[in-house]
């Protein structure tokens, strides 16, 4: 199953989706493809129509109209999605008064899935990192833990596509890296996920492709790496050995100058400059310091290309929050 269907057709492919909520827009003719064993990044200000998306893939909505094709399969105007299809939105519905094994368990009982018995609902907790929590009662546990124990849930049903909304919202680092090593094994085993998330260094890293909405329609879809070009400029911090011989470089590039507001004589961390400019004059710079023999210790963007282009695509001047949660 898993990696025959890399070769077939997308595990999504949505055309023209619509969705209102009276004279709210939430979804103005939509297009999305997610491939197989791809992790497609889901991003846009609040009010964009993300979570209305996700609900729409999870058969939790049905779209006013366009074409939606989830694993193959026409989704109509019924609440339903084909089997394989799995997560959640608006975080994991649990059971606080049972143990985290005891939700496992209820939940596969009551969807029938075959999970192998005890030894699958354990396998799932100890991917997730929940083994040494797993006679807790979950109304102890925290948020973080919370959306583990629900990733935990939908890697019981072996989903050929996995949809999260925030899956990272409230993780220690420890419960972070876990996450992001279930997510990209089951995208390495052919698994399409679909997720949304505030947090662009976790789209960054996790996501091959990502789609920006702003007010219910596709700003951007492709991959993260042509992002660079719809930033524009970008912020950069450069540490060298030669400050000064950099400052010149930097001066000397064209394209390229220090940051207004950011001359580093001002700066704790002195050594350091904030270069402006697009991407290949960035390139160039580093060229250029090569050639003149200056060491380059550190080169990354104060602003990684992919909130640059959430904030210049979208026209906000701050990225998404889950704040409020206002997004419909």
């Amino acid at each position: 199953m898993r990696k025959g269907d890399m070769h077939g057709s997308p595990a999504v492919r949505a055309r023209g989706i619509t969705k209102s909520f009276g004279d709210v827009v939430a979804l103005d003719g939509v297009d999305l493809d997610v491939a197989h064993g791809q992790v497609h990044g889901l991003v846009g200000p609040n009010g964009a129509g993300k979570t209305t998306l996700l609900g729409l893939l999870l058969g939790l909505a049905v779209a006013d109209g366009g074409r939606l094709e989830i694993l193959g399969t026409p989704v109509g105007r019924t609440l339903a999605v084909p089997d394989g299809v799995a997560g959640f939105v608006d975080g994991p519905g649990l059971y606080p008064s049972l143990t985290a094994r005891q939700n496992l368990s209820a939940l596969a009982a009551l969807a029938r899935y075959d999970t192998g018995g005890a030894t699958g609902v354990d396998d799932a907790l100890e991917q997730v990192g929940l083994t040494d929590v797993a006679g807790d009662r979950v109304r102890g546990f925290s948020l973080g833990m919370r959306q583990r124990l629900g990733l935990a849930a939908a890697l019981l049903t072996k989903p050929r596509l996995l949809v999260l909304d925030e899956p990272a919202n409230g993780l220690d680092p420890a419960g972070k890296n876990h996450v992001h090593r279930v997510i990209t094994g089951l995208a390495a085993d052919g698994t399409a996920v679909v997720l949304s998330s505030h947090r662009m260094d976790d789209l960054a890293a996790l996501c091959s492709e990502v789609t920006i909405l702003a007010a219910g329609r596709v700003v951007f879809s492709g991959p993260v790496s042509k992002l660079a070009a719809e930033s524009g400029e970008l912020d950069y911090r450069l540490l060298t050995s030669d400050p000064a011989a950099a400052r010149r470089l930097v001066s000397q590039t064209p394209g390229l100058r220090v940051a207004p507001g950011r001359d580093p004589a001002a700066r704790p961390d002195a050594d350091v400059l904030v270069v402006r400019g697009p991407v290949p004059a960035i390139d160039e710079l580093v060229v250029r310091l090569v050639r003149a023999g200056v060491a380059l210790r550190e080169l990354a963007p104060v602003v990684t290309p992919l909130e640059a282009a959430f904030l210049a695509l979208t026209g906000t001047g701050t990225v998404p929050t889950k704040a409020d949660r206002e997004d419909l």
